[in-house]
């Protein structure tokens, strides 16, 4: 029996000792909480927990509301709690938090478990204090000298855990801490917060997880590798069981709705944010590159900074544009195989295999590099390990191939695909509505839109014909198709220039310089450029309508070998015709806003005069020539197409049919197409299979046709509108000239002829 002076004594040693204890802890809390000495590291200040600062990824979306891709270190997207499904909320707080909604930060009871047990039944950490751990790294950030002693930093940290969780359920609601708690969360598979884990994971958004999902991504909080349903399926069912479990045990769902959703397969539809995969992969790189620079300029940091930038680009026009690609450069390819055969594609002038070709190319390697980085550039090393046979994947458009091959090898093997770009844009806005610059950007990075320029053969043509519209000369004026020797100044090689068609000797032929662009007759189009204008007006014009890079000044400007342009400048040089003279520059960024939705900055609109109205329309009389003339370059377009719309285009084929283009406007859209080899020595060996109106047209032809066919997009097509204002030229020409009667027509007639009095 304990005397009653004992009983005393004990009650005094556990009052002093939860007494001391107790001021220890209020001391120490207190220590901690200004950083004594400056022992224990800061914390956030009030600011900082009242503005939160994760790292957030940057949304690139469509003008339709698609996301088409992020930029990120952390692939992060937040939600609101309205955002969330009721059963994801439920399966995690009986899983994470059970009186999460009644404690302020701090769960003594969950506490006090944890001691009890030693940890076994929990940690009694609270979704606040996890929240406080992941906005803050309170284990990590900001640590001070006394973290040094062994098992004290532990401490300072779950004590920080405490202030902090306090602090945060001042400044929130129970709402947004969840929502805050789920957003910062890592699920694995790099995905950062609750979006994209539903996205990446299901497919879905939060808003729309049911009971069974929510349990698969409840369970991989604390361990995201070993519960990945990616990777370890089977512990992930295991933990899905534990979580589902926990619902059944308080009462959300009944026995029978566990038993039968606890059998049930993952569900999974697994997609993780990858650069080379899903819709405008070569866009979201273009515009990656342009985003750095605006954001290093203006202080922003497009991977952390949450920016959401807003697009040009129509997801449904850019799936049609691809669809559109792959569907012809997948048969293309097949006619080229079938060409070639066994004989190399990179090929002489006089259709010999280009010697040397492959070892000159390997020069510029990546692998080369690397590997003469190691041993060096003269060491047999370096040859032996290009030659030598590894596995790889190879792209196929049957798709991916497991095979065994060298660098050589798959070098020679890449080098026999053709490869196109393609863009489309709005004439009136500037508005760029698809962007397809590859076949495939995993395996072929290059951008054939604005990256990539080559010679543009006969689709330049047309900037020839509006200088020669624009010095007054009409499209009914009458040349004949012979070939002339234009002497050259005096000391150029060779002295004198030839020009004849590409099709064959000159027909002897008078006709309309509409019917010569439309048929891309060489010899008149060298005609019209030393007689009707000049090549350093031409390179005016082209300038004027928005061709940037640097031209020659030579007569062979008239047939498109005047210099190197890219798609992208083409697109837009067109788009001027059906904007009534009207050049607006191509973009495709309409504005960024910061995380909070606030305006950064709106991108205009960049407009300029051109050309008159009356010439653009008159170029665009011309342009249809191509579809209506006879023996037009595009009479093989979609009669649908021609019937509905008025179309005016252009085919353009380089020397040898190394480069083939197509450029098309509508009442709507401006877009060209341009397909060929990666090198300039690799195309067909019989010019004609080359032609833009083979290679390049059906990807234009094969978008319109889908473009048309979708009412949701607004697009109506139909006629190109008149100028107000009466034409100063007939554009009929059988009004004043007998068609059928060739032969009696001069070469020349003159304009003064044809026009109105």
């Amino acid at each position: 029996m304990i005397s009653p002076e004992k009983v005393k004594r004990i009650i005094r040693i556990i009052w002093i000792t939860t007494a001391v204890g107790f001021l220890g802890v209020i001391t120490s809390v207190a220590m901690v909480k200004n950083n004594t000495f400056g022992w224990f590291g800061g914390l956030p200040s009030l600011d900082q927990l009242e503005r939160p600062n994760p790292n957030l990824s940057s949304e690139l979306i469509s003008a339709d509301g698609v996301t088409l891709g992020k930029y990120f270190r952390e692939n992060r997207t937040p939600v609101s709690y309205d955002e969330l499904s009721p059963e994801l909320i439920n399966t995690l707080l009986v899983t994470e938090d059970i009186r999460f909604k009644n404690h302020s930060g701090i769960d003594l009871r969950g506490l006090l478990r944890a001691a009890a047990t030693l940890g076994v039944q929990g940690g009694g950490s609270t979704l606040t204090m996890q929240l406080a751990e992941n906005l803050y790294k309170t284990n990590t950030d900001n640590r001070g000298g006394i973290y040094r002693i062994p098992k004290v930093g532990a401490v300072i940290t779950k004590i920080k855990e405490w202030i902090i969780s306090i602090q945060l359920e001042r400044s929130y609601t129970k709402e947004e801490i969840l929502a805050m708690y789920l957003n910062t969360i890592e699920f694995g598979s790099n995905s950062y917060g609750i979006k994209v884990a539903a996205k990446t994971f299901f497919n879905k958004l939060p808003s729309e997880l049911n009971y069974q999902e929510s349990a698969v991504l409840v369970g991989v909080l604390n361990a995201p590798t070993a519960y990945s349903p990616v990777l370890n399926p089977d512990r992930s069912t295991n933990k899905r069981t534990e979580v589902l479990y926990n619902v059944y045990k308080y009462d959300l769902i009944n026995r029978a709705t566990y038993d039968s959703l606890k059998v049930l397969p993952l569900g999974l539809n697994y997609q993780v944010d990858n650069q080379n995969e899903g819709l405008a992969p070569y866009f979201r790189t273009v515009a990656g590159n342009f985003l750095r620079e605006w954001s290093k300029e203006n202080g922003y940091d497009l991977y952390e900074d949450g920016l959401k930038i807003y697009t040009t680009i129509d997801s449904r026009m850019q799936r049609y544009a691809e669809e559109a690609m792959r569907e012809h450069m997948s048969r293309l390819q097949g006619i080229f195989e079938a060409h070639l055969g066994n004989r190399a594609p990179w090929i002489n002038e006089d259709g010999t295999e280009l010697k040397g070709f492959l070892q000159a190319a390997i020069k510029r390697t990546e692998t080369y590099k690397r590997l003469i980085s190691e041993y060096g550039k003269n060491s047999d090393s370096v040859e032996f390990y290009l030659r030598k046979k590894k596995s790889m994947r190879v792209f196929s458009w049957s798709g991916e191939i497991d095979t065994i091959m060298s660098s050589y090898d798959s070098l020679a093997y890449y080098k026999r695909f053709l490869h196109a770009g393609f863009m489309a844009m709005e004439p009136s806005t500037g508005h760029i509505k698809a962007w397809v610059g590859g076949i495939d950007h995993k395996y072929f990075k290059y951008d054939h839109v604005k990256q990539g320029k080559r010679q543009t053969g006969s689709t330049f043509k047309p900037f020839l014909y509006t200088s020669v519209i624009n010095n007054g000369y009409s499209p009914c004026q009458m040349v004949t198709d012979v070939i002339n020797v234009y002497p050259m100044p005096a000391g150029q090689d060779p002295p004198e220039w030839k020009p004849g068609n590409s099709d064959g000797p000159p027909s002897g032929e008078a006709m309309t310089l509409r019917r010569a662009l439309a048929t891309s007759v060489n010899t008149i189009s060298a005609f019209a450029v030393m007689n009707f204008t000049s090549p350093k007006e031409v390179i005016r014009i082209a300038k004027k309508l928005g061709i940037e890079s640097p031209l020659e000044e030579v007569p062979s400007i008239a047939l498109g070998s005047g210099g190197d342009v890219s798609l992208f400048e083409m697109v837009g040089a067109y788009a001027t015709f059906a904007n009534k003279g009207v050049h607006t520059v191509p973009f495709f960024i309409s504005r960024i806003e910061d995380k909070n939705g606030n305006i950064i900055q709106v991108f205009p609109t960049d407009r300029s005069d051109a050309i008159n109205e009356e010439t653009a329309y008159i170029m665009l009389h011309m342009l249809k020539g191509t579809a209506e003339e006879p023996g037009g370059t595009a009479l093989g377009l979609s009669r649908e197409l021609r019937a509905k719309h008025d179309i005016g285009a252009k085919t353009g084929t380089t020397q040898n049919g190394s480069d083939g283009w197509f450029m098309g406007v509508t009442k709507d859209l401006s877009a060209g197409a341009w397909a060929g080899g990666d090198d300039r020595s690799i195309h067909f060996r019989v010019w004609s299979m080359g032609q833009g109106a083979r290679t390049a047209m059906p990807i234009w032809e094969k978008f319109m046709l889908k473009v048309y066919a979708d009412s949701t997009l607004g697009y109506k097509g139909g006629t190109f509108d008149r100028p107000n204002k009466p034409l100063g030229i007939e554009l009929d020409c059988s009004k004043y000239l007998n068609q059928s009667d060739a032969d009696s027509i001069p070469k020349e007639i003159n304009v003064k002829d044809i026009m109105f009095p």
